[in-house]
């Protein structure tokens, strides 16, 4: 499989195994920028997680609702987008996490 394959795979991970596919691409998969972009979606998808959740907690006493409606936006937004990118074989960063990691 090409990287564009790889990449694409490792983004739409999202509807299958947001942890596991990342995390199988960046442990075996040799390329750098493609360890990169693997690691970045781990760590999003991870991160997304944790605050999805905390905000669907926070929802019981209504202050959460906003977060819940912008996190599960991004949750598909970026992902989704990083997808398309990774197609047309165009450079993808994740908001935040993309600029953290090299």
């Amino acid at each position: 499989m090409d990287q564009k394959g790889v990449k694409a795979i490792t983004h739409a991970s999202l509807f299958f195994a947001p942890i596991l596919v990342p995390l199988v691409v960046w442990l075996l998969i040799q390329d750098r920028h493609v360890k990169n972009i693997a690691l970045q979606a781990l760590l999003f998808h991870v991160i997304m997680s944790i605050l999805f959740s905390i905000s669907l907690f926070l929802s019981f006493f209504v202050i959460g609702i906003p977060f819940v409606l912008v996190f599960g936006f991004m949750i598909l937004y970026y992902p989704i987008k990083g997808i398309v990118y990774a197609l047309q074989d165009r450079p993808f960063r994740y908001p935040v996490i993309g600029s953290l990691i090299g």
